[in-house]
């Protein structure tokens, strides 16, 4: 029997010829990463330990990007104590603020992360590694451990493969197949657990650049896929082998291999999509809630936030202006991609429209530490997830859609189907 491409990641990562779901392993990361929020926990707890030597080092990403904009003394402090904790353990690879941007983001874009990689991270978007043919593990509060160890046990888990069937439509984004897949599972018209799940993307790849495979691995991560893998295509590989700091082996499913389920999706005929407040699993075409006004709207985020994402925006807000209601963020996903938007005009023409335009980093989608909404507010954005409070007020109204569909909505102060501007 054949191994999924994840299975064969974590059997090449733990010295074994072959793995199933339910095996227990150690695999050797290629890298730990570990955000700003979670640093200055992880050290009290080792020192507490007498423990003040990482296993490894070398392989250790720091990365500064849920608060990069310290709005409270708490957040200075917090700043002022990982960048003592990096000189402390001997990290070389801190990524601070203005040095990389999101953590799951610049790694694949610089060539950090390759195809066939392995990785420990606290956060459970992680699964964005997937965009180019990596695995990411969640460890959240035991990273210390990996820190401390060098790896820690995984149990393989099982895969469910999703066989996206069509061409998009123009006007159609990643973002949208995401929300429309999460609504089949809630209506029960396909039928899979994700819990403790990879999703396996098959079918029709060839359309999805870079940007938008980190889209398709958005929203499963907030169903409970515990990873999501995007076969790496030629494109993908030839992109990977261009920006690659190191060499790299890109690792495929067997053809029989097995799976826990096997998922067919037609997005041929697919709609732009919006989830309602409350769940990205409550999607519905963009026509059955557009004209509902808004107050808000932010684009960025790990499942939206590369220069794809920008671009699609920018098409939107050229020469236009928001609506007087509407306050508008952007936080590009990375340090690069800001500076290629100053460098090709788009920022610019964000300007002109009247977005306020935030440091790279996850910016409103770390929980609203910045550009909150109020009580009785209603947004649209392109954040990972629309509960309840994500953005501050519990009773304000969020919903989600690709970027295009917040741009188009900023501009007309209420919910706007995108292929109408164009």
């Amino acid at each position: 029997m054949g191994m999924t491409a994840v299975e064969k990641v974590l059997a090449a990562k733990s010295g074994r010829s072959s793995v199933k779901p339910g095996d227990v392993v150690s695999p050797d990361p290629d890298y730990i990463m570990i955000h700003d929020g979670v640093v200055m926990g992880a050290k009290r707890e080792l020192d507490a330990l007498g423990i003040s030597r990482l296993a490894a080092p070398d392989k250790v990403l720091m990365v500064t990007d849920h608060d990069v904009i310290y709005g409270s003394p708490r957040a200075a402090e917090r700043g002022a104590f990982n960048r003592k904790a990096a000189a402390q353990w001997g990290v070389k690879n801190f990524f601070d603020v203005g040095r990389g941007g999101h953590g799951h983001i610049f790694p694949m874009e610089s060539g950090l992360l390759l195809p066939g990689m392995f990785y420990f991270d606290n956060d459970r978007h992680a699964t964005n590694a997937g965009a180019i043919g990596a695995f990411g593990f969640r460890m959240g509060s035991e990273i210390s451990r990996v820190l401390a160890t060098g790896t820690n046990w995984v149990m393989v888990p099982k895969t469910v493969q999703l066989t996206l069937k069509g061409q998009l439509k123009p006007g159609v984004h990643a973002r949208d197949v995401g929300f429309h897949f999460a609504a089949m599972l809630k209506q029960e018209k396909l039928t899979a657990d994700l819990d403790y799940r990879v999703l396996e993307y098959a079918g029709d790849l060839d359309q999805f650049d870079l940007a938008s495979r980190a889209a398709l691995c958005s929203t499963p991560t907030e169903i409970r896929a515990y990873g999501v893998f995007v076969p790496p295509s030629k494109a993908i590989l030839e992109l990977a082998k261009s920006r690659a700091q190191r060499p790299f082996i890109p690792v495929y499913s067997d053809v029989d291999a097995r799976y826990d389920a096997n998922l067919t999706l037609d997005i041929s005929q697919l709609e732009p999509q919006v989830s309602l407040p409350g769940s990205v699993e409550n999607a519905v075409n963009v026509s059955e809630v557009e004209g509902t006004v808004i107050d808000h709207a932010f684009i960025g985020s790990c499942g939206s936030g590369m220069w794809e994402d920008m671009t699609a925006a920018a098409a939107i807000l050229k020469g236009r202006r928001l609506a007087p209601n509407v306050r508008l963020f952007i936080a590009p996903g990375t340090e690069a991609t800001n500076r290629r938007l100053a460098a090709e005009g788009l920022l610019g023409i964000f300007i002109e429209a009247g977005a306020v335009m935030l440091p790279p980093g996850c910016g409103p989608c770390n929980d609203a530490v910045i550009g909150p909404v109020h009580s009785g507010e209603v947004s649209i954005s392109t954040a990972t997830n629309n509960n309840a409070g994500r953005f501050g007020a519990r009773d304000a109204k969020l919903y989600l859609g690709s970027p295009a569909t917040v741009a188009a909505s900023a501009v007309a102060g209420k919910i706007a189907d995108a292929r109408k501007m164009n």
